[in-house]
């Protein structure tokens, strides 16, 4: 696809012609990127950890009481000023459900599998988590909206004794022919993905909390894995999703990783993705990581070796007055040691705050 042809999709994109900032010539956009992380738990060692590496802003997983599907705004409070006392900021939090876990071992399965009265149940404990977020000082939320999980067929060998996360679709072999969820194809699942959002969203914008949703990790063709149609794997698909119940607390948990699995050629494709859901301010986090190939076939590497620009990639967010946190995410591993990601972790922390510095000093900043 060509950048003219990609930014006419669907009748939404901006012009071809389109010049960024920083190539006409005009006075840069404030940089106001945060360097981030999710990584978990979320305990004091957690947290005295981020500091040592100068990560300050962070998406907190809250202990929640057994049998409650939502946390209370005391759980959030414990979280945020455990946080606090390491100078870490709690800016996003993850619910205990809509987790990126596949259908067949996911313990709250009823919104993805429209099962009665049980989704309604749990739309109404996410409802709750939403004002709880407000009432506690937290003003975002991060989801999934998954049936399959994330999927990856190998692991490959790396540089040094790193491993590496894979996929190939014509190597895939799915464990059965459907999941628990059956054929879902592309109606039933924009039907489940509206149901949640038309019930959910106007409660994001009384209280003022965002819901960040994250892609489906990779796309596959329609009915192509195990009977289901990922409609979040897909940029078009993407773009649907933010314009349903379009509000400016409904956007993405943008994986830059995802998001460039999903396109045909990610190194010229991705900077104009990103100024798409930029401007029209649907990016509400981003995993900052990279990729070698395209999709259907690909590896997750470290960010420094990969086939997507990452400093160009901060500047495009620049551009669009990003304004969030940009988080490592899948980094390599070392089998059987049990510190190697967090080691994978730290060496991308300082390669974000690397580029970030970088770009605070570019002329015209």
């Amino acid at each position: 696809m060509d950048r003219r042809a990609f930014m006419s999709l669907a009748g939404l994109g901006v012009s071809a012609g389109t010049v960024s900032p920083a190539v006409a010539g005009s006075s840069l956009k404030p940089l106001r990127m945060k360097l981030g992380c999710q990584s978990l738990p979320s305990d004091e060692a957690r947290f005295s950890y981020f500091a040592r590496y100068g990560v300050r802003n962070i998406c907190a997983k809250p202990q929640i009481a057994e049998g409650r599907l939502y946390a209370t705004v005391a759980e959030i409070g414990t979280v945020r000023d455990a946080a606090a006392r390491f100078g870490v900021s709690v800016d996003i939090l993850e619910p205990p459900i809509l987790r990126s876990s596949h259908i067949d071992r996911e313990p709250h399965p009823a919104i993805m599998l429209a099962e009665s009265p049980e989704r309604d149940r749990d739309i109404e404990a996410f409802q709750t988590m939403i004002r709880n977020a407000a009432l506690a000082g937290v003003p975002c939320i991060k989801y999934n909206m998954s049936l399959l999980g994330v999927l990856r067929t190998a692991t490959v060998k790396g540089r040094g004794d790193a491993q590496y996360e894979a996929w190939d679709l014509q190597a895939a072999r799915p464990p059965a022919p459907l999941t628990r969820a059956g054929r879902v194809d592309a109606a039933a699942a924009w039907e489940r993905i509206a149901y949640f959002l038309d019930r959910v969203v106007p409660v994001a914008e009384e209280y003022k909390v965002r819901l960040a949703c994250h892609p489906q990790d990779p796309g596959v063709p329609p009915a192509g894995y195990q009977g289901v149609d990922r409609v979040l794997g897909t940029i078009e698909g993407l773009k649907r999703f933010v314009s349903i119940r379009e509000s400016p607390y409904h956007g993405l948990n943008f994986c830059q990783g995802t998001v460039s699995e999903a396109l045909s050629d990610p190194p010229r494709e991705i900077h104009d993705v990103i100024s798409w859901f930029g401007a029209r301010k649907k990016i509400f986090n981003v995993h900052f990581r990279n990729i070698r190939g395209r999709r259907d076939r690909f590896v997750e590497v470290f960010p420094d070796e990969g086939d997507i620009d990452m400093a160009q990639a901060i500047r495009t967010y620049r551009e669009v007055g990003y304004d969030g946190m940009l988080m490592p995410d899948h980094v390599p591993f070392v089998e059987g040691s049990p510190t190697a990601r967090s080691e994978s972790f730290a060496f991308c922390y300082g390669y974000i705050r690397g580029l970030l510095q970088a770009e605070s000093q570019r002329p015209g900043s």
